[in-house]
């Protein structure tokens, strides 16, 4: 089993960049915001249960593929070093089952992420504003590479997703269909 564990700040491309990759080589992607936006349909943002009930939802999923054998990607916004424990159980639940994780960062400029942020499809997401994304990036590192752990870094500024999803697949030997 492997772990494509797609990272970086928000609209860098990451879904879309899983998208085209799962498409590609037939491998299944779980957005980060499928688990965030089922939680968050019952508790709001803000509330103290929001994300411990993200992260089990999360463990859940990836922990019975991991199970079953069932590679997949996984798109996640790493805040360095904060998130450093919860990356880490990843990895434990993937690698305690013979599994692998293998880390992308992606990134972009800055003057495209907010151009990005703003697009129809992002409209209701946590960060849809370029407003919400200057807040939300206050006070975090979300550029960095995951600590210890190797990271094929990215930029999308002007590259196709097509192109980075083919890089992706190229560099860890994922087989294309």
């Amino acid at each position: 089993m492997r772990l494509i564990f797609i990272y970086g700040p928000p609209a860098v491309g990451k879904l879309t960049v899983a998208r085209e990759l799962g498409r590609l080589t037939g491998l299944a992607v779980f957005d980060n915001h499928l688990s965030f936006d089922c939680v968050r349909a019952v508790f709001p943002i803000g509330s103290p249960t929001l994300n411990p009930l993200v992260e089990q939802v999360r463990r859940l999923v990836i922990g019975e593929a991991a199970r079953q054998g069932t590679s997949l990607i996984f798109t996640f916004v790493y805040a360095h070093p904060h998130d450093d424990a919860y990356v880490g159980r990843i990895c434990d639940l993937i690698e305690g089952h013979g599994g692998s994780v293998d880390f992308v960062l992606l990134t972009c400029e800055a003057a495209v992420q907010e151009e990005r942020v703003v697009a129809e499809h992002r409209i209701g997401r946590k960060v849809d504003s370029v407003a919400g994304l200057r807040a939300f990036s206050s006070g975090h590192d979300f550029s960095s590479p995951i600590s210890g752990r190797r990271s094929l870094e990215l930029n999308t500024t002007s590259v196709p997703a097509e192109e980075t999803a083919l890089r992706i697949a190229e560099e860890f030997g994922l087989a294309v269909v």
